[in-house]
């Protein structure tokens, strides 16, 4: 009965892993559609806008880095951002699948 309980528990573990990593997927996906939308705004230096677009930057920047070495920008237009997101949503789907 002790097996039972404890591949039960297994179970739950990992459906909640991966329940955890595809929340933290699409949260990240969010912040970098918020970091794509505020690049298109200037706002002053002092402004709370400010701060949250170096949050942004901070947050997504890392990131979005790795797709910029292999995806060069097209004069003003950065498919990096779109290219990351795709990586997401399928490392999401292979979450969902494998947990």
């Amino acid at each position: 009965m002790g097996d039972v309980r404890a591949w039960a528990m297994l179970a739950v573990s990992t459906a909640t892993l991966g329940r955890f990593i595809q929340v933290f997927i699409l949260v990240y996906i969010v912040l970098i559609f918020a970091y794509v939308l505020s690049s298109w705004v200037q706002p002053s230096y002092s402004s709370p806008l400010a701060k949250v677009q170096q949050f942004l930057h901070d947050v997504c920047d890392p990131y979005l880095r790795l797709f910029r070495r292999v995806i060069r920008p097209i004069g003003p237009l950065d498919l990096s951002p779109m290219f990351a997101i795709l990586v997401l949503i399928v490392l999401s789907r292979l979450v969902a699948r494998f947990l």
